[in-house]
């Protein structure tokens, strides 16, 4: 029997990175969407530009496995986008894989997008009506059909127009031929960033992936700006109505890189403040504080260093879990959860354990997460969260589980607690929350939180 490892996490859905003015552009965005890869695992895709055509390979899988340097040598020229996609909707398919390309009245256009638009299955309906081909399932191909059939004079006219009466969550890279366009939506949702690379510039979802070619940090692309790059440098813009900023807050609870600069702030030390003020709100008699790894490590040594307990690595996890397994044909207790985790008996064994996570979802691996803790002697386990109840979906970018599959929308901490057989159990406040990462409550969406959304939401799906 096969079966799907579900590590009862939101998922970030993708993310994209481009490169204009190096020769290596290909090699550079494969780099760093590498650095990006835990923003998306399902497929990945590379479009460059020779300057007079865009040449374009899109495959499933990590991008260490699909761009090797035969592959890289068919995308040649001094400009490149690139994506990794991790899918809410949709089949698996290399029809899905980002960037998306055209040729149509503008000339030859690509796209890559990081977030989700609500209202692109009306969109949709209204261009098939018009006589609109899809080739994917994907709310991005809903821009490149607007676009191509924008009366425009150019193609940074017409995504400015397009753009302009689409509502939702969008951090998008276009390339054309002579020319990579980075647009954030007004609101500010999804994080983009600006890098220099000598005489290049690069553009990605987070700062991490400059480090790793070497770039320097310039600045965010502002909510609502488009930036064009070309031979003759940059040029901003804001073609679009000014919005109530909505950036995600769990891009510094959870999504991003610790390594990186997120809505001009260091997530590391967002995470360590978020630990610290948990500690503040729900301190814990015990002996030892162990992180959930990957993500509650940072919170974890936040929380241990204000409430001055010992932090133990008391958990480790496996790095090189895939996402199907054969489960063995006699039932093995919490089978799922220890091919990622497990832990170590002879630093928990006797000891009362703070355990910090950065969210409960479900409730199912966190139940399973206890357990093992217990297993391994602990003889008080005290949960700990580093951001409030998690109660409603996200439609701006996150797959996250539907409403009902969401524990602490129906049942209260004391029975989320019980379910998960903890000694206690403590969220972090939306105002600690806001104070650690240093984002205004006005400023930030947090839907999923307080169940209140900054756009109507229709559906839609990535």
């Amino acid at each position: 029997m096969t079966m799907e490892f579900d590590p009862d996490k939101f998922r970030e859905e993708c993310a994209v990175f481009g490169v204009f003015g190096h020769p290596e552009a290909s090699t550079l965005t494969q780099l760093g969407l590498f650095a990006l890869q835990h923003r998306g695992q399902e497929a990945c895709g590379i479009v460059s530009s020779d300057g007079t055509d865009l040449n374009q390979i899109r495959r499933l899988g990590l991008v260490a496995d699909n761009f090797p340097k035969e592959t890289l040598d068919r995308l040649p020229g001094r400009s490149a986008i690139g994506h990794t996609r991790y899918s809410t909707a949709g089949k698996t398919s290399v029809r899905e894989a980002q960037p998306f390309s055209v040729t149509c009245q503008h000339g030859q256009i690509a796209v890559c997008h990081n977030g989700n638009l609500p209202d692109a299955a009306a969109r949709r309906k209204e261009l098939e009506r018009k006589g609109a081909i899809f080739s994917s399932t994907s709310d991005t191909e809903t821009i490149l059909h607007s676009i191509a059939r924008c009366e425009a004079r150019d193609a940074v006219e017409a995504i400015g127009k397009v753009l302009s009466d689409t509502e939702g969550a969008f951090s998008l890279l276009f390339l054309t031929p002579d020319a990579l366009i980075a647009v954030r939506d007004p609101r500010g949702f999804r994080p983009l960033v600006l890098g220099r690379a000598g005489e290049a510039w690069a553009v990605g979802s987070e700062t991490c992936a400059f480090d790793l070619i070497d770039a320097e940090y310039e600045r965010e692309i502002a909510a609502g700006e488009m930036l064009v790059i070309t031979k003759d440098g940059l040029k901003s813009m804001f073609p679009f109505e000014d919005k109530p900023g909505s950036v995600c807050t769990f891009e510094h609870v959870y999504f991003s890189r610790p390594d990186s600069i997120i809505f001009g702030r260091s997530v590391n030390q967002s995470r360590h403040l978020l630990g610290r003020h948990l500690a503040i709100e729900h301190p814990a008699d015990a002996d030892i504080v162990v992180p959930v790894p990957d993500s509650g490590v940072a919170a974890a040594i936040g929380y241990s260093a204000e409430a001055n307990l010992s932090f133990r690595q008391g958990i480790i996890r496996n790095h090189y879990i895939g996402r199907t397994f054969i489960e063995p044909t006699q039932s093995i207790r919490s089978f799922g959860v220890r091919l990622k985790l497990n832990p170590i008996k002879d630093l928990i064994e006797g000891q009362r354990v703070v355990l910090v996570d950065d969210s409960i979802v479900r409730g199912t691996t966190s139940k399973k997460i206890v357990a093992l803790v217990r297993e391994a002697g602990a003889t008080e386990v005290h949960m700990r969260i580093s951001c409030p109840p998690t109660i409603s979906p996200c439609y701006y970018g996150v797959n996250t589980p539907k409403k009902a599959e969401l524990i602490a929308a129906r049942m209260s901490v004391e029975e989320v607690r019980e379910h998960i057989g903890a000694d206690s159990l403590g969220y972090l406040s939306m105002e600690g929350m806001m104070k650690a990462i240093g984002i205004d409550r006005g400023s930030a969406c947090a839907a999923c939180w307080d169940g209140k959304y900054p756009t109507k939401i229709n559906g839609g799906g990535r």
